[in-house]
């Protein structure tokens, strides 16, 4: 995540240091990203490596690849 030099605001995150909600900022300074809480003046600077992994839910999983052969059906009169 990279944000402009101007500060805007984050929603929904809370501040480590007082738990205020909605009262963070993010703003870049030379190409280092900082987040700041303007409730009590704290200040971080955000070390970013990597996207967040997705969590594995039934919608995005890969569906196994059968190795078994297709069959005929056979259907049985009375």
């Amino acid at each position: 995540m990279t944000f402009s030099t101007k500060k805007r605001f984050i929603a929904g995150v809370v501040c480590p240091k007082c738990s205020a909600l909605d009262r963070l900022v993010g703003f870049s300074v030379d190409g280092v990203d900082f987040r700041e809480c303007i409730s009590c003046g704290f200040i971080d600077q955000l070390r970013i490596m990597s996207p967040p992994k997705v969590l594995k839910t039934r919608v995005n999983k890969i569906p196994a690849i059968s190795d078994e052969e297709e069959r005929p059906l056979h259907l049985l009169d009375d």
